[in-house]
């Protein structure tokens, strides 16, 4: 079984991140594995102990971008290929990757592609269904819980805290959501074994792209910390004097009544 892990590199989001001038501060900021992607490799790896084949892990970005995915090695991901844009691309978005990935997928037998159902960073949830419809494979996002047998898919996924069956056919894309499964932490043995895997590096001229094929639909026209909360305030007295300063609060200061 063929089997590709869309990674994306993002953030630490539990480290403070600096703004100025209306960018992010690259210097110091930590980076890490997008975390919905990790359930991925995750699975991608329980479904080839199963099922047999190779897990590629594959992802766009800048050299920096190899810590990550020797990461996804040192886990168990058997290959992993970097698309290197740091010469050829200032800015880019959700067209730019999915042009991009359509393009490396081209002349790859893939069964079943897993990605994260949203990056952290920008939490737009589109790279995988775009990707699904350019490839014209079948999509099913925010899966729990799948089994393969076969070529025949059956599928659990999160519906606003719900469960819905599906049932579909390989080839396949899934986003994975949380619950899916607990990623592993490479182990030592694993982080050795890694710098022995395969990492290949393409750039986007090995694509028979150009930069006129890649350039980003969309713009950023800003980037902004969220405004730090205000403390919050104890009503003190009797119940009904607190009921009534409420109600007072809320009209006059919260503008929601």
């Amino acid at each position: 079984m063929n089997i590709f892990v869309l990674l994306k590199r993002t953030f630490d989001t539990e480290e403070k991140i600096g703004i100025n001038n209306g960018r992010i501060e690259d210097d110091g900021a930590e980076y890490i594995i997008n975390p919905y992607d990790e359930y991925a490799v995750e699975e991608a790896i329980n479904l080839r102990d199963e099922h047999g084949g190779e897990v590629t892990v594959v992802t766009i970005g800048e050299e920096d971008a190899e810590k990550q995915l020797r990461t996804a090695l040192a886990m168990g991901a058997d290959k992993a290929v970097l698309i290197n844009t740091e010469d050829d691309l200032e800015e880019g978005d959700q067209f730019t990757t999915v042009k991009i990935l359509e393009a490396f997928f081209e002349d790859k037998e893939a069964d079943i592609i897993l990605a994260g159902n949203v990056a952290i960073d920008e939490a737009s949830g589109q790279v995988g269904p775009r990707l699904a419809e350019r490839l014209d494979m079948s999509c099913v996002t925010t899966i729990t819980k799948i089994e393969i047998d076969g070529s025949t898919a059956n599928i659990e996924r999160d519906v606003e805290g719900d469960v819905e069956k599906v049932e579909t056919s390989l080839p396949l894309l899934v986003t994975c959501q949380q619950g899916l499964n607990e990623p592993r932490y490479p182990s030592l043995p694993g982080i050795m074994k890694a710098k022995k895997k395969p990492l290949e590096e393409l750039e986007i001229d090995d694509l028979d792209l150009d930069e006129d094929d890649v350039e980003p639909k969309t713009k950023t026209t800003e980037i902004f910390l969220p405004p730090e909360k205000q403390a919050g305030k104890v009503l003190e007295g009797e119940t009904d004097e607190q009921v009534k300063e409420l109600v007072s609060l809320l009209k006059t200061e919260a503008k929601v009544l």
